[in-house]
C-alpha cells in the first residue's frame, strides 16, 4: 500500500526543519532558518493580546477582517500609489498560503510556470502539487542578475504564468527597473498572470524595492503578495495577504476558503496597528540588518570565503568550493559537528544542481550577539572536509 500520494513524491519536511531540529539536537548557532531573535513592536504584540482578551477569537471572516483589509489598501497606496477596493485584497494563513492559493486558483494541470531559481522551496513543492510544470530562470553568481533572454526563452504556449520573488530568497537579490520592465513587456506580449511574492519589501539595503504592479500595464495581470511576518517580526503569526485584480484575488480566495478558510483571528486587527502606525519599526530594522549583513558577510569574508553581499531580505550567500566538501549539503552536515554553527545548502533550491553545488546561505536577522558568536565558532574551528 502506498504510504503517499504521487503529488508528494520528492518532497517531504523541508530543508528548513531539517536544519533547526540539528541545530537544536547540537547545541548549534542557527544561522540557518531565517526567523528573527527579536519580537516587533510592542504596542503591537499589546494589540493582539487586546485582542484575544477582547473576544476575538473566534472566525474571523474568509476575506479577512475589515480593518486588515483596509490597512493593506493603505499601504499599497501610501508606499506605491496603488488604487485598490476591498475585492481585490484577500487575507491569507502568511504568503505560503497565499501563494499555495495562487497556484491553485490559478493554474490548470499541465500548465507551466516560470520561476526563478534559486527558489523558495514551498514554490516547487505547489507547482508540483497542482499537477503544473516548473521552467527554471537561473539567477546566477556573482551578481544574481536576471536573464531576460533566459526568461524570454522559458515562456511557452503553456506559460499559464511567471511566479516572480524579488526581494530575492534566497540570493537576496532586488530586481532593477529595466529586469521589472522586462518582466513586464514579456507579461504583456504573451498575456500572462505574474504572481510576485514580495514579502521582503521593506527590507533592503539602499536599493529600492519596485513593485511589478506599479508599472504600466502591469497593475490589471499581476498578483502581489506579502505579509507581516518579515516587516514586523513576527513570522510565527502567519498574517498574509494578496492584492490585485479583484478576479485574480478571487480564485486566490476560491482556493484558500478550502484551506485555512480564516485564521489568526486577534492578530489580523493587530497588523493591521502594524500596517497603519509603525512604518518607522521595518525603516528601522532595515538598517539594523544592513549593519547586520556588513558584519556577517565581513566575517565570512575573513575565513575565506567568496561572499555574495545581498541588497536585501535576511540572507547572504556564500561559495564554499575551497573548502574541499562535494558539495554545500556534505558542508552544511558536517558543520554542527565540527564549528556548532547551523546553515543551509542553497543547492536544495535548484534544479541546476551544478549552479548551487557549493552555494551556502546563511541568515543574519539575528541578535549581533548570536551573529558573532556563530562567527567566532567558525574561525576556531578546521572548516575543511577532513
Amino acid at each position: 500500500m502506498a504510504d503517499h500520494a504521487l503529488r508528494l513524491a520528492g518532497i517531504g519536511s523541508t530543508i528548513f526543519a531539517e536544519m533547526s531540529a540539528l541545530a537544536v539536537r547540537t547545541g548549534s548557532v542557527n544561522l540557518g532558518q531565517g526567523f528573527p531573535d527579536e519580537d516587533g513592536p510592542d504596542a503591537v504584540l499589546e494589540a493582539a493580546v487586546a485582542a484575544v482578551r477582547g473576544g476575538r477569537n473566534q472566525y474571523p471572516p474568509g476575506h479577512g477582517t475589515p480593518e486588515l483589509i483596509d490597512a493593506v489598501i493603505a499601504h499599497q497606496a501610501r508606499h506605491y500609489g496603488l488604487d485598490l477596493d476591498r475585492s481585490q485584497v484577500v487575507a491569507t494563513t502568511g504568503a505560503t498560503e497565499a501563494i499555495a492559493g495562487a497556484l491553485l486558483g490559478l493554474v490548470d494541470p499541465g500548465d507551466e510556470v516560470v520561476v526563478l531559481e534559486p527558489y523558495y522551496d514551498s514554490y516547487v513543492a505547489m507547482i508540483q502539487m497542482v499537477g503544473a510544470v516548473r521552467r527554471p530562470v537561473t539567477l546566477r553568481a556573482p551578481g544574481f542578475r536576471l536573464d531576460l533572454d533566459e526568461l524570454a526563452a522559458a515562456i511557452t504556449q503553456r506559460t499559464r504564468l511567471i511566479l516572480l520573488n524579488s526581494p530575492h530568497n534566497p540570493t537576496g537579490a532586488v530586481l532593477t527597473r529595466d529586469e521589472l520592465e522586462g518582466v513586464a513587456a514579456l507579461a504583456i506580449e504573451h498575456d500572462l498572470v505574474v504572481v510576485t511574492d514580495e514579502v521582503y519589501e521593506h527590507l533592503t539595503f539602499g536599493t529600492p524595492h519596485i513593485p511589478l504592479a506599479t508599472l504600466p500595464g502591469m497593475a490589471e495581470r499581476t498578483l502581489t503578495i506579502s505579509s507581516a511576518g518579515k516587516s514586523f517580526s513576527v513570522t510565527g503569526w502567519k498574517v498574509g495577504w494578496a492584492s490585485g485584480p479583484s478576479p485574480l484575488v478571487a480564485a486566490v480566495e476560491g482556493a484558500k476558503n478550502w484551506l485555512s478558510y480564516s485564521s489568526g483571528a486577534p492578530l489580523q486587527p493587530a497588523v493591521a496597528l502594524a500596517l497603519n502606525e509603525h512604518d518607522d519599526f521595518h525603516r528601522a530594522l532595515a538598517q539594523q540588518l544592513g549593519a547586520k549583513r556588513d558584519a556577517l558577510c565581513a566575517g565570512l569574508e575573513a575565513l575565506g570565503m567568496t561572499v555574495y553581499r545581498p541588497d536585501g531580505t535576511y540572507f547572504a550567500t556564500t561559495d564554499v568550493s575551497s573548502y574541499g566538501y562535494p558539495d554545500g549539503q556534505a558542508f552544511c552536515r558536517a558543520l554542527p559537528g565540527i564549528a556548532g554553527v547551523v546553515a543551509i545548502p542553497s543547492q536544495v533550491f535548484y534544479d541546476d544542481l551544478e549552479e548551487g553545488r557549493h552555494l551556502v546561505r546563511w541568515a543574519f536577522c539575528k541578535k549581533s550577539e548570536v551573529i558573532s558568536e556563530g562567527l567566532d565558532r567558525l574561525a576556531a574551528a578546521d572548516l575543511h572536509a577532513r
